[in-house]
Order: structure tokens, then C-alpha cells, then sequence
């Protein structure tokens, strides 16, 4: 492997795995496309003959990267994945991935007609010789915990003829009957086919909820006449829809009854004269416009039962990992860190980062090629730090006793957020993450708490070793926990309850001059 795929492996496995709908309105991103390639090798570890073919196809993949061909990178990732799981890349794969279904919006009018356009990503290498068909079916998947997903067929949506052999050059517009659909989650499933033989499936996920226009039309003529204070508050959905349909946010990002619930219940109070945060304690869901977007972000916010106003309270901002969200560190690893923030007297703030992938900013090592990456790696800065000065304002809190802690992206924020205000911070809590050691000049008054596990597949056990190293070279206070055959999620429920301790005897200390 040449010193370029070695750098841009390095790269990939700086960020947290998620499993992301690989046909989402918005595309899984290739950073996250790049990790679980590169973590899926480090355990496979492959030799022979397979190990020849990655190193090959890594340098197609490298070239075809440095010139912005992001086609043909997800191709050849799609490729290299397929390898790793001993599968063969045959023609038809080639084709089926190339597959992309995409419409003018997944959240749908039932109302109003719908379409569907069948796409491709690239240019597949198959042997086509006559026109193809789609056949169409709109499908409902039940997950239950514990037991083998289910998949019912809810509608035939018909088939379609003429299907172009190129839909690159000739995206294929199908219309669909959905007028009759409850409302819901379902997913629109395509087949393509050459005569008799599929060559393959692509799908689409999609929310039908009758009259949803006429609710967006209403809470944005509403909120115009809300408290500035809350109108992001009310208008966060229809913001949200309006970038999930047009493909820059997942629509996992969006829930459609809940989202609006919460922006009608919102409304519902400014009409009464009231605002719906005054005093409010516990788990709640907050928005604001974020500077120089025209985008209203969320953030997740615990206030214990027994805050006041009268006495400052600690805060912890925690920073979610790569393809994740503000919901990460609530919802997951057994959603122990909201109990502990009640246990302990913490006020608990997640901001999402501005994007899934965005991570929270950049300046330690080499920027993103990509201007876009570099702005929403700006944008993800930004918005912790607005969210973080959000709290302030809102909150009594203790400016001694700010806490930034993370796992995996967020670890890796959390090293990269530090350096740059080092007058914030009382104490650090990184997760199976990886830094720029030469940074640990910039905070050596802040104490550190970190967590690893030394079978990691996704970030190198190295990363964390290697800034700890530093720390105790620059006679930082740190607590180091590797964990023995712990891998890159499972050994972070198991440590934040030892963090928290770890933060209560830690105040923030004056940065030397």
C-alpha cells in the first residue's frame, strides 16, 4: 500500500461506523462509506490473492477520490466490501449497486401526485442489449427487538416498460398511486429487470401523512407572529422536511408526528401567552437558527428536577460519533448518561454538529479537499459552540465547571474543540478516539479522562495511546482506561458512570500564561 492509501486510511478510521440506509434520499456519505470499508478489513484481514485485489482496487480508489469522481468511489468501495464478505463482483452487482431511487420528496402528500425517478450513481460495466422494466410495490418493515424484521407488501404501485439501459443519461420518471395510503412509514421498492432475469432492487424510504402541506403552510404563517425566542422552535419541522426532501439530510433525521407534535404543543402555548421551556426540567428537545445557514438546527437538552435558578449548576456537552445525532448520548449506551446527569446535578447539552459527518470543525492536521466538507466542518464548529452559548444564556451555569467529553467523531471534537478554547473546559472525556498530540501543549491545565479498547477495528487503540503518552509527557492529569478485547462502542456504557466521578473532583483551572 503507498504512503497516499495509508494516509487516507488513516482518515477512515478516525470516525464511528453507523448503520445508514445504504438508499436514503440523501446518500450515506463517503466518510461513513470509508470507515466501514476500512473497519470491515482491519477485521478481516485479509492475505493472498484477496489482500492483492485491495491493493489494487485502493489505488483506483485514491485516484478516483483525489479527482472528485465520487461516483466511482462509492462504486469501488461498494466493490471492496463485497470482497471482504467473500462474496464475488459479477456483473450484475456491478449494476445493482449503480441502482439510485430518488423523488422530489420523501415526505408525502398523499393528496397530491407522486413520483419516483430511477437513477444511477456511475456507469456500470454490463452488456445490455434491449430496453428494461421496473416493477414497482410500496412496502411496510415492522423491526421488533429481539426478532427477524418483517416485510409486508402494502401496494402493487404497477410496471413499468422502456427503462433505459443508461439512466445516468436517462433517469426513468415513474408516477405512483399512494391517494389511498394510510399514513406512515413505508418504502417504495423498484426491480429492475431484463426480461425475465432481475438484475437488481433499489428503494426509497418515504412518509405518507395526509394534509402535511397544509400543516407546514400553517405553522410557518404562525410562527411569523411568535416571540423571536421561539420561532425555531415552530418552524424546525418544516425547515427539517424541506432539507430531508431535497436529499441534504436522512429522513431518520426527521420524525414527522413527533417533530410537528412538538412544534404545534409549542404554538399551541404562545397562543395561550406561555412559554414552554420556562421552568421546564428533564429531557426536551430544543432548536435555533444557526448564523449564516437559513437552517434551524436541534440539540438535546437534561436539566435535573432539582435545578434553579438561584444556584449554578455544572454542564456537560456531549459530542455524538459519526453518523449519529444530537439523540446519540440519550437514547444509546443503555441511555445511562441522562441518569447520571440527574444523579449528579449536571445539565446535559448534545448538539448535533451541523451534520451527522461534520466533524465538529477542523484546523489540527490537513483540511478536507472538498469545499463543501470544509464548510460543514466549519458549520459543526460553529454549532457547538452557538449551542454551548445557547445553554449560558438560558441556564445559571457554572463557568468553572464546563465539561466536553465525546465518543469516536465526538472524541476526536472533543480533542480538536479543546485546543482551540482552552479557557472553557474543566476536565475532558474522550471514547476510542485519536488526536493531534502536538495539541496537548495548548490544554495541559485540563484534566483527562480517557476510555479504549485494545481490540478496536475502527479506531486504532494507538490513537488513544499515543495522546495519553503526550499528556503525561506535558504533566497532564489523566485517567486511562484501555480495556482489554473491548472494541470500538462497547466500552463506553460501562465507563460514564467513572467520567462523572471523574468530572465531580475537577474544576476548571486558570490556562498558564
Amino acid at each position: 500500500m503507498t504512503n497516499q492509501i495509508r494516509m487516507f486510511a488513516r482518515v477512515a478510521v478516525l470516525l464511528a461506523v453507523s448503520s445508514i440506509a445504504a438508499r436514503a434520499q440523501a446518500l450515506t456519505s463517503i466518510t461513513s462509506l470509508y470507515v466501514t470499508y476500512a473497519t470491515r478489513k482491519v477485521s478481516a484481514n485479509p492475505t493472498g490473492e484477496l489482500k492483492l485485489r485491495l491493493d489494487s482496487l485502493e489505488r483506483d480508489l485514491f485516484a478516483a477520490s483525489r479527482v472528485g469522481r465520487t461516483g466511482e468511489v462509492r462504486r469501488l468501495l461498494a466493490k471492496g466490501n463485497t470482497l471482504l464478505s467473500a462474496r464475488p463482483w459479477t456483473d450484475v452487482t456491478d449494476f445493482n449497486t449503480s441502482l439510485l431511487l430518488r423523488s422530489d420528496r420523501v415526505v408525502v402528500e398523499s393528496q397530491k401526485p407522486y413520483a419516483v425517478r430511477l437513477e444511477q450513481l456511475y456507469t456500470p460495466n454490463i452488456d445490455l442489449t434491449r430496453p428494461l422494466s421496473a416493477h414497482a410495490t410500496l412496502v411496510q418493515r415492522t423491526i421488533t427487538p429481539g426478532a427477524t424484521p418483517t416485510t409486508t407488501t402494502v401496494k402493487d404501485l404497477g410496471v413499468f416498460d422502456g427503462v433505459s439501459r443508461d439512466l445516468r443519461e436517462s433517469p426513468f420518471v415513474m408516477e405512483v398511486d399512494v391517494h389511498d395510503i394510510a399514513d406512515g412509514r413505508y418504502v417504495v421498492s423498484v426491480d429492475v429487470l431484463d426480461s425475465a432475469r432481475t438484475l437488481g432492487n433499489v428503494s426509497l424510504p418515504i412518509v405518507v401523512r395526509k394534509g402535511i402541506d397544509a400543516l407546514a403552510n400553517r405553522l410557518e404563517t404562525e410562527a411569523a407572529r411568535a416571540p423571536a425566542a421561539l420561532r425555531a422552535e415552530i418552524l424546525y419541522p418544516v425547515d427539517r422536511m424541506r432539507s430531508v426532501n431535497r436529499g441534504r439530510l436522512e429522513l431518520r433525521t426527521l420524525d414527522v408526528d413527533k417533530d410537528f407534535a412538538a412544534a404545534e404543543a409549542v404554538l399551541a402555548a404562545v397562543t395561550a401567552k406561555k412559554d414552554p421551556f420556562a421552568k421546564r426540567t428533564g429531557d426536551m428537545k430544543r432548536h435555533y437558527a444557526l448564523d449564516g445557514t437559513n437552517e434551524i438546527m436541534p440539540y438535546r437538552l437534561y436539566v435535573p428536577a432539582g435545578y434553579s435558578a438561584s444556584k449554578s449548576m455544572p454542564l456537560i456537552v456531549a459530542l455524538h460519533g459519526l453518523g449519529q445525532t444530537e439523540d446519540s448520548f440519550f437514547d444509546a449506551y443503555g441511555a445511562q448518561l441522562p441518569k447520571l446527569a440527574e444523579q449528579h446535578g449536571y445539565i446535559l447539552v448534545a448538539p448535533l454538529g451541523y451534520r451527522v459527518d461534520g466533524g465538529y470543525g477542523w484546523g489540527v492536521g490537513t483540511p478536507p479537499v472538498d469545499p463543501v466538507a470544509r464548510r460543514n466542518s466549519s458549520l459543526s464548529e460553529m454549532d457547538v459552540m452557538q449551542v454551548l452559548a445557547l445553554v449560558r444564556t438560558q441556564y445559571n451555569v457554572d463557568a468553572n465547571r464546563i465539561y466536553l467529553m465525546g465518543h469516536s467523531m465526538g472524541a476526536i471534537g472533543t480533542w480538536l474543540l479543546a485546543p482551540k478554547y482552552p479557557d472553557i473546559f474543566a476536565a475532558l472525556g474522550a471514547f476510542s478516539g485519536q488526536g493531534a498530540p502536538a495539541t496537548i501543549a495548548l490544554t495541559k491545565h485540563i484534566p483527562e479522562f480517557v476510555v479504549h479498547g485494545d481490540a478496536d477495528p475502527t479506531v486504532n487503540v494507538r490513537g488513544s495511546r499515543t495522546m495519553v503518552e503526550a499528556m503525561k509527557a506535558n504533566g497532564v492529569s489523566v485517567t486511562y482506561i484501555e480495556v482489554p478485547g473491548g472494541n470500538h462502542t462497547n466500552v463506553v456504557e460501562p465507563n460514564l458512570a467513572a467520567m462523572m466521578q471523574f468530572f465531580n473532583a475537577h474544576t476548571k483551572v486558570p490556562k498558564p500564561q
